[in-house]
C-alpha cells in the first residue's frame, strides 16, 4: 500500500543553516553527519570542500579541500573519525578529528584490481566497518558494486552487484542488512550481511515510481526513510513493501534536490545539492 498524501505539513520543514552568504559559502553540499563529540555538523561540497557548522553559532569553517574533487557521501565513526567520498578523485578519504593527524586516503582509484567509477555514499558500523556505494549502471543495465572496509584488514569488494546506481547506504539497527539505494531504477534493495562478514543476495523490494532515491537512513522509531532527489520528497519505506510520503516540498525550495538525511532526536536534517542550506524537519508526526 501506498500513501501519497504527505504526513507532516509544508511548514514542519525550515532552513537551519544558510550558506549562501557565509565564508566560506556552503559549496551545494550532499554527504552529511554530526561530530559525536561536539555535536557540529560536517558535509562537503562540490569543489572538494570538507566544512565544519556550528549550527548554534550558524558558523562555517573549511577544514580541507580536495582540488578538483567533489564530495559525496561522509560520515563519522564512534570513535571521532570522519569519512568521506570524493567521486572525482574516486577516494575515500579519513580525518581523526581532534588528534592534529593529517587527512589520510584509505582508498586511491582502486580496491585490488577493481577500479572506482563513483564512489557515491556509505555507512558506518558501530564497530567501524565500512560499506561504501560505488554508482555506475543506468535503469537497463546493471554496474557498480559496494566495498567494504575493516579496521583490522584491505578494502574488498563486499557485492559486485550489479547495481543500477548504487546510491545511499544504511546498515539496518540490528546489523544482519545492508540497504542500497538504486537511483537510475528508483528502487531499493537490500543485501544480507551474512555471519562471516560476507554479502548475500540482492534483495529488491521497493520500487517508487517516478521518485529517485538518494540518500538512505533509519530513524529513531526503526523504519527506513529515504531522502528522495527529485521530486524534492522525505519517504518511509514499510516493512510490508509499502511507501509512506512523510514530506513534500512542491516548490523544491526549503528542501531542494535532498540527498542525505540525519537524524537528530525527532528532528531529520537533511543535505541540499540543489542550493546552499541544510534543512530541519520535525518528524514527531510521523514518528509517534
Amino acid at each position: 500500500m501506498e500513501t501519497s498524501t504527505p504526513l507532516l505539513p509544508v511548514n514542519s520543514a525550515r532552513v537551519i543553516f544558510d550558506g549562501f552568504r557565509t565564508t566560506p559559502v556552503l559549496d551545494h553540499p550532499e554527504g552529511l553527519d554530526l561530530d559525536p563529540v561536539d555535536g557540529s555538523l560536517w558535509c562537503g561540497g562540490e569543489a572538494g570542500q570538507l566544512f565544519r557548522i556550528d549550527l548554534a553559532a550558524k558558523s562555517i569553517e573549511l577544514i580541507d579541500q580536495n582540488p578538483g574533487g567533489f564530495i559525496l557521501g561522509l560520515r563519522f565513526t564512534a570513535d571521532r573519525q570522519v569519512i568521506w567520498l570524493d567521486a572525482v578523485r574516486r577516494q575515500v578519504r579519513r580525518l581523526a578529528v581532534g588528534t592534529g593527524r593529517p587527512v589520510e586516503v584509505l582508498v586511491d582509484g582502486a580496491v585490488g584490481d577493481h577500479q572506482l567509477v563513483y564512489p557515491n555514499a556509505l555507512d558506518i558500523t558501530d564497530d567501524g566497518v565500512i560499506y561504501v556505494s560505488d554508482s555506475e549502471g543506468d535503469g537497463q543495465t546493471g554496474g557498480g558494486a559496494i566495498y567494504r572496509l575493516t579496521p583490522d584488514g584491505p578494502p574488498e569488494v563486499w557485492c559486485p552487484g550489479p547495481f543500477h546506481f548504487a546510491n545511499g547506504v544504511a546498515v539496518s539497527p540490528d546489523g544482519n542488512w545492508l540497504y542500497v539505494a538504486e537511483s537510475a531504477s528508483r528502487a531499493v534493495c537490500r543485501v544480507a550481511i551474512l555471519p562471516d562478514g560476507s554479502a548475500g543476495g540482492i534483495e529488491r523490494l521497493w520500487t517508487l515510481g517516478y521518485r529517485v532515491p538518494d540518500g538512505l537512513a533509519f530513524g529513531p522509531d526503526g523504519q527506513l526513510y529515504t531522502a528522495c532527489y527529485y521530486p524534492s520528497v522525505i519517504l518511509r519505506l514499510e516493512s510490508d513493501g509499502g511507501v509512506t510520503t512523510v514530506y513534500e516540498d512542491p516548490i523544491g525550495h526549503t528542501l531542494s534536490n535532498p540527498t542525505n538525511l540525519v537524524f537528530v532526536g525527532t528532528d531529520a536534517l537533511v543535505a541540499n545539492l540543489g542550493r546552499w542550506h541544510i534543512t530541519s524537519i520535525d518528524m514527531r508526526a510521523a514518528l509517534s
